[in-house]
């Protein structure tokens, strides 16, 4: 029992830690460094530059390929099957199938209340018709790359037919519990970026964030919904979509690591790693 409850207390810690931080900053407005606010600059005609940019830069982002390049690593030697078998009877962190199953769903649900909360945090401006109008600008943005995100999911399902761990249906591959805390919290930890946090509450926030989208996988593999593999394509998938649409269209034009810039030449194009001091 004792073990039971730490397990869960664990995952109440990553559920609920970017409460400490992003709740607390709702009391604020004010305004991004370079003077704008956060959704007002969005815009359904970004250019084609923009638009290669931001597909390129979110395809090769580490969050989307290395999931991806695992879950087809897992599929050596039988190992996505080995493991979705041994995660479905131990159960190690949920100790159900049936607590993993709820908690799927409620880890789900608590990383699109990240992304509202993170969002309404976010700085865009002083005046209230400003400010209405940037959020529902933003908003429009990330429910966009949620929609783009669950229509690929449901096509890809529908296309691989691949049949569950419990054989319940023929729709495992790809997760869409996974695929869509993957977006939400891509979304809400880029929030974070613009709010005025401390570094240590930051690390806060995106360790609760990825913890949620971690738990919301996991959950799915040992409440015996889907293999590793599915719920690693779901959240590169999220990701993707997340990552291109805000980068394409939200209009914050950050330059904060390392970014890809293609650019036409007279014989095609010319790529350009660039990394800003």
């Amino acid at each position: 029992m004792r073990g039971t409850k730490m397990k869960f207390g664990i995952i109440r810690v990553l559920s609920f830690s970017w409460h400490l931080v992003a709740v607390p900053a709702l009391i604020g407005c004010g305004t991004l460094p370079n003077g704008g606010g956060w959704g007002r600059d969005a815009t359904l005609t970004p250019g084609w530059n923009k638009l290669g940019n931001a597909a390129w830069n979110a395809a090769f982002s580490f969050e989307t390929y290395a999931p991806a390049l695992t879950a087809l690593f897992l599929q050596v030697d039988h190992m996505d099957q080995r493991l979705s078998d041994w995660a479905s009877d131990k159960t190690p962190l949920f100790a159900s199938q049936d607590d993993a199953d709820r908690w799927s769903s409620y880890l789900r649900n608590s990383a699109a209340a990240a992304y509202f909360v993170t969002s309404f945090a976010t700085p865009s401006g002083e005046d209230p018709k400003e400010w209405s109008i940037s959020k529902i600008k933003g908003i429009s943005v990330g429910m966009t790359a949620l929609g783009l995100t669950v229509g690929a999911t449901d096509l890809l399902k529908e296309g691989t037919g691949r049949t569950r761990p419990d054989a319940s249906d023929d729709r495992s591959l790809p997760s869409g519990h996974a695929s869509a805390g993957g977006a939400l919290t891509t979304l809400a930890r880029r929030n974070v970026r613009t709010l005025s946090l401390s570094p240590t509450a930051e690390t806060i926030a995106n360790f609760g964030l990825v913890g949620i989208a971690a738990g919301t996988a996991w959950a799915r593999v040992e409440a015996g919904e889907h293999y590793p593999s599915d719920v690693l394509v779901g959240y590169a998938l999220g990701h993707f979509f997340s990552a291109f649409v805000e980068d394409a269209f939200l209009g914050l034009d950050r330059k904060e690591g390392p970014f890809f810039i293609v650019a036409p030449s007279k014989n095609g194009i010319v790529l350009t790693l660039n990394w800003p001091l």
